[in-house]
Formats: structure tokens, C-alpha cells, sequence
């Protein structure tokens, strides 16, 4: 009988999903945030204008998405990949070398975010989803650590580098480290499912149960702790998934919170400014965001083991909404360093969570598929963020009513997580 490795090896796809969140966010709005004014005022663009660019990011990540999931069902992460992390480390590394905004709209737009779909969240995230089951919540919470250690450092980093080569050069930093840390790793260790080397998930004895197409049931066996069946799997077709009702209310909830997300991150500097503060308590309130949602997201999937996810992810909207409300309630200092802590924990479960609730009521079968379906609706809510966020402040003067209004949309959002069920076929 041969031995069991005594390191499974779903963890070695783990670290690949870690090291690809890492580099992914390069190239995620509060990066591009930290190079929002040197590009404004080199390239003579408007801020507007430059915000309508996170907007077109969005939209094509969106629309490609449909497309990426069923091939990673199909083939697996490990070319996806690989190819992703080519294309997008060399946009990077032309966007060092642009005279022209219209230049880095196109190479944003062609290279780094097409690149950016197909080594990023959802390929990582239906990867680690096909290796793990019941341990799924930390294995998806420690891949989702790179994306926090990056977006905690990458402010420091990036003003380092800024001193040291400037701008442009920074990008082109980007683009080394993207093919040094993803494309060779993604080769080298990236596998389709345990079932192709000749494992189970978790590196268990227990096997999964797969069941047809449009003519297969679901009779799944609750879990008394999370509120899910991860014993049995089921084929989904497109069609079968687009009825179900609880692929629309999983597609509103976290839509909607993706509004307020997409714009918060953008405009959260100049709101802090806004108010009155100074460019230091501006810079110390995104680093609060990220080292709290950095110190949080392995706790959320730990909890998101043990307990309901639907309660888990209530809770996590109502700190989000808590954390905003508090932000504004006051212009002090105070009550704005709380309230972004609070909002930054709950940050820290949007991820996780919302990758454990796709894999858990659709199960691993037809996970890329499902998701590529979910990336389509949620951002598409989610590229509204940043220009209404910022047209809202050219007409009002104020970000008051947008954050107000993310607030509500997160108490919305927790109130329909407790719908949730498990869908039928």
C-alpha cells in the first residue's frame, strides 16, 4: 500500500494561488490609486477620466469571465495560468515606457487586465475550491493572504520605488516580479483536480459523489455546522444555474456591495482629505483598511468552518455597514480610524466568503462555469462604483450620499444572506 505524501498536495496549489494573488494586486484599484495623481498630472488627464479606466477594467474582466470558468473546468489553472501571468508581467512592463494616456488605456485594457482574469481571483479560487472541501474556507483565506500582504506593502513600496526609478519604472518592476513569482510556479506545481493524481480532496479517503446532467438530483445532507452539503456534487448546466434563484440573490448581494467597494477604494484617499485631514491620516486610514482586512481573512474561513455561512456572511455585511456608518458619522479623528478598522475586517471575509458560498451550493463539478456566470453580474454592479462615487461628488460637492448609500446596501445585503438555499435541480 502506497505511503500518503505527509504534506498534501492541494496546499502546494495553495501557495501558487498565494503567490498569484500577490502580483494580481498590482494591478487592483487601490494600486492604481497610489499612481492616480504623478500619472494625472504627467499624462495631462482628468481624474475623471482616469476613473472611467478602473470602470472599462471591470467591465472587460466581467465579460471574459463567462468564458475563462468553463475552461478551467475543462483544463485546469495550470496554462491559464501560466499565460495570464505572461501577458499581463509584460503589459507591465510597457506601461514603463508610454509617452501618452491613450497608450496606457490600451495596454491597461489589452494586456494587463485580460492577463490579469486569467491568473487571478476566479482561476485560483476554483482551483483551491476542486482541492478542498472541508478544509476549504483556510485554504481559500491563506491563497487570499498574498492579495493582503501586497495591498498592505504596496503603498510603502510604491513610494520607495517612486523616489528611487519614478513611475514608470515602478511598472516595470510589476511586470519582473509577475513573470518571476506566477508563470515558472504555475507550470511546475498547477493540477486540475486530486482525482487526476490519483488523491481526494483534503487528501481524505472519502470520495465526493458526482451526479448527471439536467436528468441528475440533488439530495443533499445538511451539515448542522455550516449550513451545507459538502459530501455530494452535482453537474450543472448553464441553463439549470440561471434558474435557480439563489444564483441571482448570491449575484445581488455581494453586486451591490461591489458598488460601494469599487468606489470606496478609489475615493476613500480624497474623502479623508475632504474632511480635513492630512495626506498622513489619509495614508493611515488605506493602511488600516488593508492590515486589518490582511489580519482577518484566515479568521473568516476558520469561522466559515464552523459555523452557518449564511450567518457568518450576515455578520460580515453588518460589520462592513457598522465600519462605513461610523467613518462618516463624525469628520474627528477617531471615530474615522474605527470605523475604517470595523470596514476593513468585514473586508477581509468579502473574498473567502464569497468563494466558499459559489462552492458550496454548486459544488466542484461545474464551479468555473458557475463562477463565470457570477463574475459577469457582480462586476458588472461593481464597474458603476468609482465614476458614481465620483460624479455623484461633481454634483453634490460631498461624498456623503454615496457612502450613506454603500452603508444601506450592506444592510440590504445581510438581511438577503439569510435567505440563501440550497438550490435544487
Amino acid at each position: 500500500m502506497a505511503r500518503k505524501p505527509r504534506i498534501f498536495y492541494g496546499w502546494y496549489i495553495v501557495a501558487v494561488g498565494f503567490l498569484s494573488h500577490l502580483v494580481c494586486a498590482f494591478h487592483m484599484s487601490s494600486t492604481l490609486s497610489v499612481f492616480l495623481r504623478p500619472l494625472t498630472e504627467d499624462l495631462h488627464v482628468s481624474r475623471g477620466l482616469f476613473s472611467l479606466l478602473r470602470s472599462g477594467e471591470i467591465l472587460i474582466g466581467a465579460f471574459i469571465a463567462p468564458f475563462v470558468g468553463p475552461c478551467v473546468d475543462r483544463f485546469g489553472g495550470r496554462w491559464l495560468m501560466a499565460g495570464g501571468a505572461l501577458v499581463a508581467g509584460f503589459g507591465f512592463l510597457l506601461l514603463s515606457q508610454i509617452s501618452a494616456f491613450w497608450q496606457f488605456f490600451v495596454i491597461r485594457w489589452l494586456l494587463v487586465t485580460i492577463g490579469g482574469v486569467f491568473m487571478c481571483h476566479m482561476v485560483v479560487a476554483v482551483t483551491v475550491s476542486r482541492w478542498f472541501v472541508k478544509k476549504r474556507g483556510r485554504a481559500i483565506a491563506i491563497a487570499g493572504l498574498g492579495q493582503g500582504i501586497s495591498k498592505v506593502g504596496i503603498p510603502f513600496a510604491t513610494a520607495a520605488l517612486f523616489a528611487w526609478v519614478g513611475w514608470r519604472y515602478t511598472w516595470g518592476i510589476f511586470g519582473a516580479l509577475t513573470l518571476a513569482l506566477v508563470v515558472g510556479p504555475a507550470v511546475v506545481f498547477m493540477r486540475r483536480s486530486p482525482e487526476e493524481m490519483g488523491l481526494k480532496p483534503d487528501g481524505t479517503d472519502e470520495t465526493p459523489q458526482v451526479y448527471g446532467t439536467s436528468s441528475g438530483a440533488m439530495h443533499p445532507v445538511k451539515n448542522t455546522k455550516t449550513g451545507f452539503d459538502n459530501s455530494e456534487e452535482v453537474v450543472w448546466l448553464r441553463s439549470e444555474v440561471l434558474r435557480t434563484r439563489v444564483f441571482w440573490l448570491i449575484c445581488f448581494m455581494f453586486g451591490m456591495a461591489n458598488v460601494g467597494i469599487a468606489g470606496l477604494n478609489l475615493h476613500v484617499f480624497a474623502y479623508v482629505l475632504d474632511v480635513g485631514h492630512s495626506n498622513l491620516i489619509a495614508a493611515t486610514v488605506l493602511s488600516i483598511i488593508a492590515s486589518t482586512q490582511l489580519g482577518s481573512t484566515l479568521a473568516w474561513g476558520f469561522v466559515a468552518e464552523r459555523m452557518d455561512i449564511r450567518v457568518v456572511t450576515m455578520l460580515k455585511f453588518l460589520i462592513q455597514a457598522a465600519g462605513v456608518g461610523c467613518a462618516i458619522a463624525s469628520s474627528s479623528v477617531v471615530p474615522l480610524y474605527a470605523g475604517f478598522f470595523l470596514y476593513g475586517i468585514g473586508l477581509g471575509g468579502s473574498w473567502v466568503l464569497q468563494e466558499l458560498i459559489w462552492a458550496h451550493y454548486f459544488g466542484r463539478v461545474s464551479l468555473g462555469m458557475v463562477r463565470g456566470l457570477g463574475v459577469l453580474v457582480t462586476h458588472a454592479f461593481g464597474a458603476a462604483g468609482a465614476p458614481f462615487f465620483g460624479f455623484l461628488f461633481d454634483v453634490t460637492g460631498s461624498y456623503m450620499i454615496s457612502f450613506t448609500l454603500f452603508a444601506v446596501a450592506l444592510l440590504l445585503s445581510a438581511i438577503l444572506s439569510l435567505w440563501l438555499a440550497v438550490p435544487r435541480k
